[in-house]
């Protein structure tokens, strides 16, 4: 069996669905060796309880798993709560967290492990920002940084990642002192909206054990929804099967003015190229392989 992949993830679960078919994924896949969990945004201790559930319920309690910062860097937090906490019940789970452990528990486990760490963010970048402002060394420390985040070629506008906390994205795309991972990899909206299922299909098919509290959550979601977008599942399966999707090298840059604040914007003529952008995807090979995984 190929070596292990040590994945640090960092996630708003309890907005939309997806995170925590996400986490479904990554406890199931043998490959991966789930480092720890981090949440951000609104409510991030809701979020970490919905995150121990999710570990408890597929067998794997030990999961170190961490609250991360309520508010984003300098504009008002646009997602405050974390509706399908809600749907939590008597799922086992932790619920004594205490605040903001979760950019000191990052920096400890990438400085314990350095080279080896691949650093998963799917929310809004406050997290991934604080830590890399605040010890500039760290991105070069990672084995590769993999996001969900942006829109790169599809149209213009704004991702919801990416203008939660743009001037957070700025910093995670290098728009400051920091060092660089050696690699960095986004998967925006022109590839995760390409990657859809109908409600009743999840419902038929989320029949794996470390699904069976995600079920409970999705019921929240359907409610707004009739369907799921598996944004963040292609971004955690494309660490272990990259050939899910085509990519392009470049330049991000990410708009830090109104009104296109938090707008990526991506250069594929630019001199330097650091980041490396999904622009395609096989749709029906990704719900394949993740159902192969999670079953």
């Amino acid at each position: 069996m190929p070596e292990k992949v040590k994945v640090l993830f960092d996630t708003d679960i309890g907005s939309d669905i997806d995170d925590a078919v996400a986490l479904a994924y990554l406890l199931s896949q043998p490959r991966c060796d789930l480092v720890g969990v981090t949440t951000a945004t609104g409510e991030p201790i809701k979020r970490a309880e919905m995150a121990s559930a999710v570990c408890r319920n597929a067998g794997q309690p030990d999961v170190p798993v961490h609250a991360g910062c309520p508010q984003a860097l300098l504009i008002e937090m646009r997602q405050k709560a974390a509706p399908q906490a809600d749907a939590l019940g008597d799922w086992d789970r932790r619920r004594d967290f205490p605040a903001n452990t979760a950019v000191a528990f990052m920096r400890q486990v990438i400085r314990d492990h350095p080279g080896e760490i691949t650093l998963l963010a799917v929310g809004p970048m406050t997290n991934v920002g604080l830590l890399f402002a605040t010890d500039p060394e760290i991105p070069a420390l990672l084995k590769q940084v993999v996001l969900m985040c942006g829109r790169f070629f599809t149209s213009m506008g704004g991702e919801w990642n990416a203008i939660g906390d743009p001037h957070a994205t700025a910093i995670v795309y290098g728009n400051g002192c920091q060092s660089r991972p050696p690699r960095h990899v986004s998967y925006g909206l022109d590839v995760t909206t390409r990657c859809m299922m109908d409600a009743d299909e999840c419902r038929q098919r989320f029949t794996a054990d470390a699904l069976k509290p995600v079920r409970d959550f999705a019921e929240v979601w359907f409610k707004r929804s009739g369907r799921i977008c598996f944004h963040d599942p292609l971004a955690a399966a494309c660490i272990f099967q990259p050939d899910l999707c085509e990519y392009r090298e470049g330049r991000v840059t990410v708009a830090l003015n109104r009104p296109t604040m938090g707008w990526t914007v991506f250069d594929p003529n630019a001199d330097d190229k650091p980041h490396a952008v999904a622009a395609g995807v096989d749709a029906e090979r990704f719900f394949e392989h993740y159902f192969d995984v999670v079953k």
